[in-house]
């Protein structure tokens, strides 16, 4: 058992930590990418009185900041990446925790949100984060901190198809509540994705304090 522990520190250790010219292009594109969909969606959120819209847009806001802090902890040692990674995971729940407020007040407001600004936006923002999804996709195993860039840029293009088949609802069904309903489902995917990098970073920090010579290494 014990044996099975140790090479579980290593494993965990020799991850890719993000030092590749190829993967820093991507992840400056990736940032490009969700800085000016926040924009476009959280306009658009306000404009079509949206709540799902407004937290898909929190979502890309979220993890532009995110994917710059994961960018400046490239080469750095274990526990700093790792570090970074709980940083990350607490955001999310931040946002998880935002996102239900608002969706509950929103619950007794008298905004309708207007459908086809919905799908619409719902449409391009999905565009934009399946290319953020194949720009990532080779990079999606790496450590805490790699690994949690992929697992909000698939948080997203989830997110997207939601919106799009919540706004469809609301022009069937002429009701808010669908929107309302995604606004949440996205808050729950947010806690999941929060609690998974969260016990991974936890794992390397471990790791990393077990394995000092790892930690010389990378320095």
């Amino acid at each position: 058992m014990a044996g099975c522990a140790c090479e579980d520190k290593q494993i965990e250790v020799d991850q890719f930590d993000g030092r590749s010219p190829a993967y820093k292009r991507a992840l400056i594109a990736v940032i490009a990418i969700n800085a000016v969909m926040f924009l476009v969606e959280m306009s658009a959120g306000y404009l079509g009185s949206s709540q799902a819209l407004k937290a898909d847009a929190l979502d890309f806001a979220g993890d532009s900041a995110t994917y710059a802090l994961s960018f400046a902890v490239i080469g750095a040692a274990l526990r700093t990446r790792a570090m970074a990674a709980l940083i990350k995971g607490a955001s999310l729940g931040l946002m998880a925790l935002f996102v239900l407020t608002t969706t509950i007040a929103s619950a007794f407001g008298e905004a309708s949100p207007v459908a086809p600004v919905m799908s619409g936006v719902g449409f391009a923002a999905l565009a934009a984060n399946v290319a953020s999804v194949f720009i990532l996709l080779r990079w999606r195993g790496g450590d805490s901190n790699v690994r949690s860039v992929w697992l909000c840029s698939r948080n997203d293009a989830i997110g997207n198809l939601a919106v799009i088949a919540a706004g469809a609802a609301v022009w069937l069904t002429g009701s808010f509540l669908p929107d309302l309903i995604v606004a949440a489902l996205l808050a729950s995917l947010f806690v999941k994705s929060s609690i998974s990098i969260t016990a991974q970073a936890l794992r390397e920090i471990k790791a990393a304090t077990n394995k000092p010579t790892y930690l010389q290494r990378e320095s």
